[in-house]
Order: C-alpha cells, then structure tokens, then sequence
C-alpha cells in the first residue's frame, strides 16, 4: 500500500511529555516506576498478573495464574469470586459507601443518583427478581435498553447471580433485535415501553412483541417503565420493572464464579454474514480492565467519569461499567443525543457534573470541534483532566484541538485502540506516565503482546505497513464465540498461526508508537495503488474548516476503485470552490495525485453509530445503488441517510 501520508503524519509528529507534577500524583508515582511495571507486565505476565488479581477480592485462590496459549488459554485458573462484589461490595466494605456511584441524566433532564450502598441495594433487588423468574448461574439474559440506570443495574444483577449477559442496542430493528436473540437463546428479556432520542420516542416493548414468537427460550420480559406508554402485557409471562422490585429483598448472596466461566456475549455487527456472538468471561473481564481504567485514566477516588458511550456497545460496559466501578469512582451515564436539544449539550453535561475524566470517540470530539471555540468561552470546564477515547482513527489535527483547545494543554489525551473482541484497550498510553503522540493509538499496554506482521506473519519493519496481531494471550481477550467453536478459530486463528488476527492495518513507528490505519476491508486499489480511508481522512481534516470527512472506494471501469471524498464542514464554513481545492490539495500534496478523489461531497451530516463510528458502508451503498440496502437502525440517526441521498443527488461537481 502506498503509505505516503501516513508516513508524512508520523515523520512530522512529536512526542508531547506529560506534566511531570501530574506524574507524581498518580497512584504509581512517576514515569519511571510504569515503564518499570509495563517492562514486568511483558517479561514476566505470570507475577504481572498475579498481583494486579490479589487487588481484589477472591472466595478461593487461583491454582495457576496462566494456563494454554492461543487460541485456547485460562487465567486464574481456579479461582472463586464474583464480578459484582468487586464493583460494588468492595469498596462499601472499605468505607465508601456513601460515596457517588452513578449519576444518570436523561435526555429529557430527569436525574437519578445513586450512592454504592444505593446502587447495590437496586442490584440485589434485581438479582432477586430474576431468581425468582428462574434464572441460575449460565442462563442467558438479554438487555435491551437504552442508558437507563436500570441498564447498568440489569448488568451488575446478572454479574452477581451468574448470568450471562447479552446487551442490544437500542436503536436496532426488528430483524437486527431478532437476529441477535434467535442466536443467544435468552432465558429473559429486559426492556423498557419506550425511550427517546432526539425528542422523538423509540417503542422497545413494540419491538420485543413481534420477534418473541420467533425465540422460545424466552419465559419472561421485564419492562421498565420510563414514559408511560401503552403497552401490552402479556400475563405470566411480562412483568413490570417497578412491581418486581417492590417484592424483592434488599440482600442477595454472590454466586461463586469461576475467573474462567462466561459472562458476557457480545454481537459484532458486522457488514456482511451473520453477527459474531463473543464471548468474554466474567471475573478476568473484572481483573484486567480494572487496572486498564486504573492507569489509561488515572483513577482517583474523587473523579467523576463519563462515558459517551451507549450501552449497547461494549465500550460502555468496558469503561462506564467495569472500568469505573472497579476503580471506586463516580461514573455518569446519559440517555440522549450529546448534541440535542442544542450542540452544546455535551458541554452542558461536563460542566454540570464537573467531569474530570471523559471517555468518548473521535467523532464526539471532531463535533465539538465543529462549534467553534467561541462556545467554549460559555462554559467553564477546569475541571478536565483526562481524555481518553476509541472507536476509529483518531486524526492528528483533532487531537492536537483537543489538548490545546479544550484541554488548555493541561490535560493528558490518550488515544487508544481496542475491539469488541479484545474488551479494553492493549494498545494505549497510561495518562500523566507516557509521553502522547499525536494521532497514534499508543504502545503496547500492560500484558500485551501486540506486532505489525506481513501476510506470512514475519514482524515488519518500523513505518512499513502491515497486519495488526496480538501474540499472547491477555485475561480479557475473548474465549470464543458463542456456540460457534469452530468460527471462532477461523474467523481470528486462522490468518496467521499462533496470532489473534485484528484484521487492521497498521504500522509501528522507530518510537514504539502504533499507527492503527483502520480495517484492511476499508482499504481499495486504484490503479493498483492501495490507499486507506484513514490515510486520505486525515489530509482532508487538516483543511481549515472541515470538521469530519469520510472516504470511500467505489468502482471504476480504468481504475479499478476511485475514492470519493464526503465532508462535513464546521460552523460558520460554507462550500465553495477554494475550500473544495483545498481538499483536493491536501490529499494530493499529502498522498499524491493518485488520490485525487473522483468527487468531494458536502453535506450537513453523516451516518453514524451511537458510539461515533462511521458507517461508511451506508456512503458506498448511496453512491452505487442509488439508495441504502443494508440495516440503519444502528445509525445514531436514522435520518441522516435522506440527507445524504440529497446531497448527492444534488451534486454535479467533481
């Protein structure tokens, strides 16, 4: 693949070093003594792993920290705990059980606190109500919820009892809900009568009614109430949230857990083929991304951490459920759009609960950016500290706003990467203890083992291009899919022997720095020459006035594939001939005039998931078939496609 731009990006970045008063402060003291633990973490993972488990609080020891390799390992093998008495239990026993656990807000202003003794009473409660329905240790719920407290309540519930948990997104259709509940065979369902986004209110129960004749494993469903909508209510089999509780007990004995024993599936949604189910188990889950979350965001007893994300995505399980909670930190959840009823509503949010420490994805920040910085004089946010964020390439143009802009340059931004089937993040930096690096993921993190390998799995050199694979196995890395053995190891074993195969492409600079370029499907050929859609993304975002730009390959009859280039403009920037040669000689200067995109189209928006990705899928489908084949209940709003169909409709430049 040509790799000109990116190479230009990587030669031209500079290592931005952490304050080193902050270094101090943090719970392991300075640089120094981190680079210490990582160079254990990777030399020695046995007694690495070992005492980051003993943090925590086990019924029975594990026998051997350890065991296989992959595709097929253990960790803590023998050992008894539970997820939820670590996330909850721990800290009211240390003494902080007065202090803030969460913090919900909904999209229509309603609020809910909840202390960790509060919260852990509502999960107790809710435990309780699912035994009472038949639920046991193995048994499968689905969640089918928006970011209601209940959500979160619904997970720690099915941690404590055992259940194995699948969340679904909200937002999805009926076929997409179906799919996902045909292939997990829950046992009960839980959802709400309705939701609402962008004002407008989603049905759930609605939906839940017309796939449930098609699952059988289903014997109950469990409806919050958040609106007061009208519902049908099927008798002995649908139960009211509110009426369940009311008759539960506030005290639940923890179900012991083997650190091995499945907790969580989650779907990929993939472009093609049927979702994957992965598979992660409960207690290692807990272990890792406690002491992920303790060193990507620092964590401090005080903070007050938000993550944007939807809890149908596992980033919000990972980061707003796991991560904060394991670390004792307060942790915000929002139902709604981060930019309804007005632009500034994420602003407002930070402001008000006084955020210190933000996980959130690239695109919630190129939005941000897109306001302009007179917005900001509206709001004071001194209290930001950390910002973390995953989800696509993150260009070096936005982080570079980020740190000076909206952090002041006295805030640690660490970019990271990470995948529904590696839960956290193994490649990242640990905020206020490793210099940043504008547009880079980071370095190997704590345990892992990660390389940039040709196609015959030999480690490339540095700023060569190459896949992206994990090498050893780590406690959080996903066991398999979900009765589907067999896909498993093809879908992630079968590229290059002994390797998880991420199916990224990336590059490792002479720092250490990884470069994540973004999936191999999302590359294309022309005339031979492999471009990436993150290599041109970031030439066009470093155009004054562009805010988000999506590039995608569509076909050509000389070419082969020709890029097309989709831009968003920020506020106060309208189209015009200068802005659109200006992008055509970014990409060129950048890449060169193999690049040149076959057409640049301005529009107001573009698709995207709830959790800040870019459906780029849907743009191709635009552009080539002339309308949207494929599912867009994923979308964060679903209207964007007509938008977009009428942009390009209207275009008549190239």
């Amino acid at each position: 693949m040509d790799v000109s731009g990116i190479l230009q990006v990587v030669e031209n970045s500079k290592l931005v070093y952490p304050n080193e008063e902050k270094s101090r402060a943090t719970s392991i003291g300075s640089t120094e003594a981190f680079q210490k633990l990582l160079k254990q973490s990777q030399e020695d993972p046995t007694s690495f792993w070992n005492s980051v488990a003993k943090d925590l609080v086990w019924f029975e020891p594990w026998k051997e920290t350890i065991t296989g390799q992959l595709p097929d390992f253990r960790f803590f093998e023998g050992g008894i705990s539970n997820p939820c008495i670590n996330l909850l239990d721990r800290h009211i026993e240390n003494g902080a059980g007065n202090r803030t656990a969460l913090i919900w807000e909904g999209e229509n202003g309603d609020t809910k606190f909840f202390t960790y003794s509060m919260l852990l009473a509502e999960v107790n409660r809710f435990a309780n109500a699912l035994r009472s329905l038949g639920v046991n240790k193995g048994d499968g719920v689905a969640i089918f919820l928006p970011n209601l407290a209940e959500a979160f309540i619904t997970v720690l519930a099915c941690f404590r009892i055992g259940a194995v948990y699948n969340a679904i997104f909200s937002g999805y259709s009926e076929k997409s809900l179906n799919d996902r509940l045909v292939a997990f065979e829950p046992k009960v369902i839980v959802t709400a009568d309705a939701t609402q986004r962008r004002g407008k209110k989603i049905f759930l129960k609605e939906k839940v009614d017309i796939v449930i004749p098609t699952v059988p494993s289903v014997e109950a469903v469990i409806v919050v109430n958040r609106f007061g909508a009208e519902v049908t209510m099927e008798p002995g089999r649908d139960y009211w949230w509110e009426d369940l509780r009311a008759k539960m007990s506030m005290t639940c004995e923890p179900e012991r857990m083997e650190a091995n024993e499945p907790g969580i599936v989650f779907y990929t949604s993939g472009t093609t083929g049927k979702p994957k189910g992965v598979v992660h188990s409960g207690m290692a889950f807990v272990v890792q991304n406690y002491i992920y979350a303790k060193y990507h965001m620092d964590h401090k007893d005080d903070d007050v951490f938000w993550c944007s994300a939807d809890i149908g995505w596992l980033t919000m399980h990972i980061w707003g459920i796991v991560g904060s909670l394991a670390n004792g930190v307060t942790t915000v959840v929002y139902e709604g759009a981060p930019d309804y009823p007005t632009k500034d509503r994420f602003y407002q949010i930070m402001e008000k609960y006084r955020v210190n420490k933000l996980f959130t994805a690239p695109t919630a920040l190129r939005m941000l950016k897109s306001l302009g910085d007179k917005v900001l004089e509206n709001f004071d946010l001194s209290c930001l500290d950390v910002i973390s964020l995953v989800g696509e390439p993150f260009d070096a143009e936005t982080w570079n706003w980020t740190y000076e802009v909206l952090g002041k340059k006295k805030i640690a931004v660490n970019n990271t990467w990470g995948q529904t089937e590696t839960a956290g993040c193994p490649i990242a930096g640990a905020s206020w203890l490793t210099p940043m690096k504008p547009g880079s993921a980071g370095m190997q993190f704590l345990g892992a083992d990660v390389a940039v390998v040709d196609d015959e799995g030999k480690p490339v050199g540095p700023n060569t291009l190459g896949n992206l694979v994990i090498r050893k196995p780590f406690p959080m890395l996903c066991r398999t899919l979900w009765k589907e053995p067999e896909r498993y190891y093809n879908a992630y074993f079968s590229q290059v022997e002994g390797c998880y195969f991420a199916s990224d492409l990336a590059l490792m600079d002479q720092d250490g720095y990884i470069w994540v370029v973004g999936r191999s499907d999302d590359a294309f050929n022309v005339a031979g020459h492999r471009l990436s859609t993150m290599e041109m993304e970031s030439a066009v975002l470093e155009v004054p006035g562009v805010s988000e730009a999506a590039v995608i390959g569509v076909p050509d009859a000389i070419k082969g594939e020709v890029p097309v280039v989709f831009v968003r403009l920020a506020e106060g920037y309208v189209e015009s001939d200068g802005m659109l040669r200006n992008i055509n000689s970014s990409i060129m200067d950048q890449i060169g005039a193999i690049a040149r995109p076959k057409q640049i189209i301005v529009t107001e928006v573009l698709p995207k998931t709830v959790s800040g990705k870019i459906m780029r899928r849907l743009l191709k489908e635009i552009l080539i078939d002339g309308t949207v084949v494929g599912d867009v209940t994923g979308l964060e709003d679903p209207g964007t496609v007509t938008s977009i169909l009428d942009a390009v409709n209207s275009r008549t430049n190239t």
